[in-house]
């Protein structure tokens, strides 16, 4: 095939298992053989449509076997697929759709209103580059709303003609956005051997099999869920349940009624998971495989799950890295609790100080990664890319942590003050830049406070300014529509400065001391 990148997957297993089953959506099953057919035509109706290699293709939607075709069928083209954050609303739906030029947005049910508004704020921006895309992208509708194309309308410009284009591991293969540091997200390019090279680290890592069944729960827009679960597994030629919303009743049912092998997810599902009625009778043996990624899971989490004779594979990555960049075997997660694990195979991991030089055993510095996963850089963004990417291959994380005398990486504080809260990434810089939008704001300070539920939420700190007034309920509201709901502080309190040092800037860790208490 001239086809080597991950549009070719579909294809290159139904030399194998045609007959199996890959998807299973909502009671539906998709066999390898109709999902590689559906690809295929799928590809041809999109380039029929106007899509030509290099050319972004969104989708914005749960989880669902359409999503898997927009993407594989993208991948096919040599265009590049852009899967949406569900949780954004139609202000940051309309940056990314601008940042990247999309020519195509696919939407599902039930996104509808939220699309027409976000098509409205693409129409009052300009274009910041009109070489880069058109403005507003064709509108694809997954379920054929009236006055829309449909995805079957699609599907049905193509043939069964076999598409093979070529295609190399070096080409562009997805842009994911991430919360920006800066009060804007930044668009990860992901080529297709990053996530060839990732997905092998992770088989390497997961001795996965060809029975596997995976209860896919996290939502494949997310770095995680779609590159440590979804792709190792339909390499492998396993069955994948793909899950709109996490449903603990719903994880349990299906544990049991059809043998689920690998679960992954964040913390908080695993807590729910142990806080259940039915977690002391439910019959979970068929599983195999648990993988936790997001933040550390306590001692009493590991003993709870220890106890019923399942180890836990936990991890450091980040979307750059696609994301795998260290592993806690699960042989491992209850000698050295609280640690990220070791390199994976085909990856690099080092510690250094503020000069680059490696730190001794037990000191800390930031966390620098190199390896064939490792991100093309940061779309339209070369000094952003620059400041990142090292010579060498060498990626600057930013994020700190020492390593133990046997080469263990545990995590001491995370990027630019970023809060993880239920596997969600927020970056405070982009929650002060709205809250700043109120009147009576002076100064504001986002930090991340524990709770019990997600791990870690939102604290706003408000300054506000001379003779004027606001409640805590006020700044929450003004933020609602402005940003995901995931982002938007849980507790608002004030004061009457925030600590800064002597340029200025803000002392987050004084912040904490100060007003991080539950």
């Amino acid at each position: 095939m001239l086809d080597l990148g991950v549009g070719s997957w579909p294809t290159r297993r139904i030399r194998m298992t045609p007959d199996k089953v890959a998807l299973v959506d909502r009671g539906v099953e998709t066999t390898y053989a109709a999902l590689a057919q559906q690809t295929n035509r799928l590809a041809q109706g999109l380039r029929a449509l106007g899509v030509a290699r290099g050319q972004r293709v969104a989708y914005l939607g749960y989880n669902a076997t359409t999503f898997v075709e927009t993407m594989f069928a993208t991948a096919k083209l040599g265009a590049v697929f852009l899967p949406l954050n569900t949780r954004l609303v139609p202000p940051e739906w309309g940056y990314i759709l601008r940042d990247s030029g999309a020519s195509v947005l696919v939407w599902d049910d039930p996104f509808g209103e939220v699309v027409l508004a976000t098509m409205d704020d693409l129409g009052t921006r300009p274009v910041e580059d009109p070489t880069n895309g058109p403005q507003l992208p064709t509108l694809v509708s997954v379920t054929g709303a009236p006055g829309q194309t449909s995805l079957e309308q699609v599907r049905a410009m193509g043939s069964d003609d076999p598409l093979d284009e070529p295609i190399g591991l070096e080409d562009l293969f997805m842009i994911q956005y991430t919360s920006g540091t800066t009060g804007h997200p930044k668009g990860v390019m992901l080529s297709h051997g990053n996530i060839t090279w990732n997905m092998t680290n992770g088989l390497i890592d997961m001795d996965l099999s060809s029975d596997e069944v995976a209860l896919v729960v996290g939502p494949l827009f997310h770095t995680a869920a779609m590159n440590q679960q979804f792709m190792p597994t339909f390499v492998k030629g396993g069955t994948l349940y793909l899950e709109q919303s996490w449903n603990v009743d719903r994880a349990f049912d299906l544990i049991e009624s059809v043998g689920i092998t690998f679960f992954w997810g964040p913390p908080t599902m695993f807590l729910n998971l142990m806080q259940h009625d039915r977690w002391d009778s439910a019959d979970l043996s068929s599983l195999r495989t648990f993988q936790c990624g997001g933040a550390p899971l306590p001692e009493a989490m590991l003993a709870a799950f220890g106890d019923k004779g399942f180890g836990i594979l936990q991890g450091y990555g980040l979307t750059e890295a696609s994301p795998g960049v260290t592993l806690l075997r699960a042989r491992d997660s209850m000698r050295k609790i609280g640690s990220a694990g070791t390199s994976c195979f085909f990856e690099d991991v080092r510690v250094v100080d503020e000069v680059g030089a490696a730190v001794a055993a037990g000191e800390t510095g930031e966390i620098q990664a190199q390896g064939f996963n490792i991100t093309q850089g940061y779309w339209r963004k070369p000094a952003a890319t620059a400041a990142a990417i090292l010579p060498g291959g060498w990626l600057r994380t930013g994020d700190i942590a020492r390593i133990d005398e046997d080469g263990y990486l545990y995590i001491v504080d995370r990027l630019k003050d970023m809060i993880i809260s239920g596997g969600e990434n927020i970056y405070p810089a982009e929650v002060e830049a709205e809250i700043y939008t109120h009147p009576a704001v002076a100064e504001v300070g986002v930090i991340g406070v524990p709770d019990e539920r997600w791990g870690e939420v939102g604290r706003a700190v408000v300054v506000l300014r001379p003779g004027r007034t606001a409640t805590s309920a006020e700044i929450v509201e003004h933020l609602q529509g402005r940003l995901a709901r995931y982002k938007i502080p849980k507790t608002v309190v004030f004061a009457d400065e925030l600590p800064k040092n002597a340029s200025g800037k803000l002392l987050k860790t004084v912040m904490r001391e100060q007003h991080g208490q539950i």
